[in-house]
């Protein structure tokens, strides 16, 4: 990839719409540019100008080659926007040209953008630059695609503090310390006889355990983390009539699922998204189960099963005017293996006369007065957000790369201290600890070597 070419191309999702933005970025955006223009005002940094888009004099691109178009004559109003180097998103000159979104309009500008001299961008190559020209780290350019998959507002503010630079600030520190430690390290062996002290063992150890702990805290805030990204399924199980498919409507808040007094109605799975608390949640409304002779309900509760072994979260959902029955029991004790919310449903009608053998339940509903509703919303925010009910501090991990990262670090700590154990030489001792910073540095970006040589030069006093 060359950093030097100008690049062109559309930065706005293919097919017709109300705007479409032709974005070009390099040395010469301006110069190829201004041509294809004609701006009611000169062109200025950070300033919006409207305009008209015309073909440029002497170029003609693709079949319109032919055409008896005029230089004078418009093919577009537009509005463009000038970002000047370094205060651009890829710190290069960019052109920002907004036209009507018509595809044919949008590609002819990248036409003549190429014929001028620029180059098609590479799929993310935008965002590339803006990381290769030190504009944002990695966990920032994965955040750049994190926010435009986003499917609930929450999920874009997530996007947006990692895009912030929100996990970068987390982890600087922690890298810090660790490289800190290199350093002393380094020139207590390299500048030994420039009195230069070697750390006792006590004191490495718990500078080890300075890096270690954050890290461990950082690791465990993936299990809330890869929630937000991914949401999670929830799978919504009990006899037949008990109102699993009524619970299921009131949660996505219209009449998604068919609901009757005859048991037994729904016979396949029946799937809805929903946002809750800004955490996508699949709900599968399940077939009831119980032990059926009929072919086709026997189908829907087989799948009712296996929607219960692949969920991330299992709502049993218990007829609060029934007595409970064995299948209740089977059904609690099965479910258990994963994490469960226990519904009693129905409580608008008579309760029933015994309390579950097994579990009480967390919330009690009504799905035909809608109360509980509420609580139980509630209740599955809970299990999304874990144990403590709250949402985890800014900077965690929502990415499975970097949470494999922080693992490899993690273990290459562990094997630190083994080796400071086993009276392994400093030399030695370093290799596991760059082994810990390395995978730091996948995340965030590289730690050069003048890095930790800056570091000592600037820490110690050397051969004064």
């Amino acid at each position: 990839m060359n950093l030097d070419d100008t690049i062109v191309a559309i930065a706005t999702p293919s097919g017709r719409g109300g705007i479409g933005v032709v974005r070009l970025s390099g040395p010469r955006a301006l110069e190829i540019a201004v041509p294809m223009l004609r701006l009611r005002h000169e062109l200025e940094p950070g300033r919006a100008v409207f305009g008209e888009f015309v073909e440029p004099t002497g170029i003609r691109s693709g079949a319109d080659k032919a055409s008896t178009l005029t230089p004078s004559e418009r093919i577009d109003e537009v509005v463009v926007t000038y970002f000047a180097k370094p205060h651009s998103y890829t710190t290069d000159d960019v052109i920002e040209i907004s036209a009507h979104g018509s595809p044919v309009v949008l590609r002819h500008i990248v036409e003549l953008g190429v014929a001028a001299g620029a180059r098609l961008a590479e799929p993310g190559e935008f965002t590339s630059r803006a990381f290769l020209n030190g504009r944002i780290d990695l966990t920032q350019a994965e955040a750049v695609r994190d926010l435009i998959e986003s499917q609930t507002v929450y999920q874009a503010k997530i996007a947006a503090q990692q895009l912030d630079g929100a996990l970068s600030r987390r982890l600087q520190p922690i890298k810090q310390n660790l490289v800190q430690l290199i350093a002393q390290l380094e020139a207590g062996i390299d500048f030994a006889d420039d009195d230069v002290s070697v750390l006792p063992d006590t004191v490495i150890l718990q500078h080890i355990a300075d890096v270690q702990l954050p890290l461990e805290q950082l690791r465990a805030s993936f299990a809330y983390g890869k929630i937000v990204h991914e949401g999670l399924t929830l799978a919504i199980v009990g006899r037949p009539n008990v109102g699993k498919s009524s619970l299921f409507n009131q949660l996505v808040e219209r009449e998604r699922a068919i609901v009757t007094a005859t048991p037994g109605t729904t016979r396949d799975l029946v799937t809805e998204t929903v946002a809750v608390g800004g955490i996508p949640v699949r709900l599968v409304d399940t077939a009831g189960i119980r032990h059926s002779l009929d072919e086709a309900e026997s189908i829907g509760i087989r799948k009712s099963k296996e929607a219960l072994a692949d969920a991330d979260l299992v709502l049993v959902v218990l007829d609060a005017s029934q007595d409970e029955a064995g299948e209740d029991a089977e059904l609690i004790a099965h479910a258990s293996v994963r994490p469960t919310i226990v519904v009693e449903n129905k409580i608008d009608l008579k309760m029933r006369g015994q309390a579950s053998a097994n579990r009480a339940p967390d919330v009690r509903t009504s799905a035909v007065t809608g109360e509980g509703v509420v609580e139980l919303r509630a209740e599955i925010l809970r299990h999304l957000r874990g144990k403590t009910g709250a949402e985890v501090e800014q900077g965690f991990l929502t990415n499975v790369r970097h949470r494999g990262l922080i693992q490899d670090s993690l273990d290459a700590l562990e094997a630190a201290k083994k080796a400071i154990a086993q009276k392994i030489p400093h030399e030695m001792l370093l290799l596991d600890l760059y082994n810990a910073l390395r995978p730091l540095d996948a995340i965030t970006g590289a730690t050069t070597t003048d890095d930790i040589l800056n570091l000592i030069f600037s820490t110690f006093c050397i051969g004064k």
